[in-house]
């Protein structure tokens, strides 16, 4: 089919600049569709520009750079610092944080262009066709969706994969950088960068030192620790004071402070990770992660929980919200029923997080170097002194004790009459 063809619908397509998501264009332009191309900018260091001018020249009809950075960082990553998220414990979500704002927005393109259906580039295989398209689903019920990568007719004309598209591209005319392409592929916003496939998918392949985009390398990080300041309030980063060139700087935007912390953990090496996690999909991948600035969030943000947060409140917390919200948004779950239920556990538990933490950092490691919270009563130096007793009376201890005993006495019983030894 050619340019030429009848106009079958206008379709919203996520599209990068890059060779797949050129081709992509192209592709559906062949296929008769009006194409109407998204960008969203969620901090990723690009020239959206020249996307913007390749995207016309390829054929499109349209072209949206959406500015999502703020919602990106107040409704997405300080919820995730709230409750301090992660997914199988190491892996701060960059990318899944990022998938429902992109979509949310692309969403918001294709109704104003009256799009029927929208597109992306994802592939059959990993985690971000889950997330895409269970969000298109939510937020417009009834969409199509066309997904390239699952389309058996596209899927047999680039076989070939990376060869077959630039192949393709240059049948098409379709601009070419001239430049190799990495072994590995990236994705990037203002939370994090992540690298995967290629030499990545030898889990014992060590990655490459070049590959590492955002951090200097711990090693060639600066010999003296930087110090800064973090301000929380319920739980929110809310100020972050710093050091530059000599002069103290102080930040309260939320874009602001999350650059900041990115700027600082950049330049100390922190916020390197190199795991294999679980896909939603049931495939096991090899996935390195550089997460500087909210690394050094979600450390100061956990640590003050500790002076200002109630046991229970905090247990009951870990124990289920903090797990499953992990669980929600990597698994694409972020426009649900579940998610809104979860999202107000964390906005209760947070009533009493206002604080201030004092940080450093230094050579690819974060330490905490104190903490405060005036208005908080939980923690009374004096009643935890072990030179002053105060108003605590140490012989209540033991009744309690004596309480907490009595079923451990029991299990003594049993235990001894079953014929086993404990000593």
């Amino acid at each position: 089919m050619t340019d030429s063809a009848p106009k079958k619908g206008r379709v919203c397509l996520a599209y990068s600049g890059g060779l797949d998501t050129s081709c992509i264009l192209k592709w559906l332009i062949n296929q008769g569709y009006e194409v109407i191309c998204f960008l969203a900018d969620c901090g990723q260091e690009e020239d959206f520009k020249a996307a913007e001018q390749k995207a016309m020249k390829v054929g499109a009809k349209k072209v949206y750079i959406e500015d999502i950075k703020k919602e990106f960082v107040e409704e997405f990553c300080w919820p995730a610092i709230q409750c301090n998220a992660n997914y199988e414990t190491l892996y701060l979500l960059g990318t899944s944080l990022a998938r429902p704002p992109i979509a949310r927005a692309q969403i918001r393109v294709a109704q104003k262009e009256g799009c029927f259906a929208v597109s992306h580039g994802c592939t059959g295989k990993g985690n971000d066709q889950v997330r895409f398209e269970l969000a298109f689903q939510a937020l417009q019920p009834g969409i199509k969706i066309i997904a390239p990568w699952r389309d058996a007719a596209f899927l047999k004309k680039f076989a070939g994969g990376r060869n077959s598209l630039l192949e393709y591209a240059s049948q098409q005319g379709i601009p070419v950088t001239s430049t190799k392409s990495k072994p590995w592929s990236m994705d990037e916003n203002l939370a994090h960068c992540s690298y995967e496939a290629g030499i990545l998918e030898d889990p014992n392949t060590t990655p490459p030192a070049d590959m590492w985009k955002l951090t200097v390398d711990p090693k060639e990080a600066p010999d003296e620790e930087e110090l800064f300041t973090v301000e929380f309030t319920k739980g929110i980063p809310s100020k972050l004071q710093y050091t530059e060139n000599g002069k103290s700087k102080t930040v309260t935007d939320a874009v602001g402070i999350l650059t900041a912390a990115n700027t600082i953990g950049r330049r100390n090496g922190v916020g390197r990770i190199d795991i294999v996690e679980n896909r939603f999909i049931g495939i096991k991948s090899r996935g390195c992660y550089e997460t500087p600035g909210l690394t050094c969030l979600h450390f100061a943000h956990l640590d003050l929980e500790g002076l200002c947060m109630d046991r229970e409140v905090r247990a009951l917390r870990d124990q289920y919200v903090t797990t499953a919200y992990g669980k929600v948004l990597y698994n694409g779950h972020y426009f649900s029923p579940q998610r809104e239920f979860l999202h107000a556990g964390i906005v209760a538990s947070q009533q009493s997080v206002t604080g201030t933490v004092r940080c450093g950092a230094y050579k690819g490691s974060f330490r905490i170097l104190g903490r405060e919270a005036p208005t908080s009563k939980l923690y009374d130096m004096e009643e935890s002194s072990m030179d002053d007793i105060g108003d605590f009376d140490p012989a209540a201890a033991g009744g309690f004790i004596d309480v907490e005993a009595i079923r451990l006495r029991k299990y003594g019983v049993m235990k001894k009459e079953a014929g086993e030894d404990l000593v």
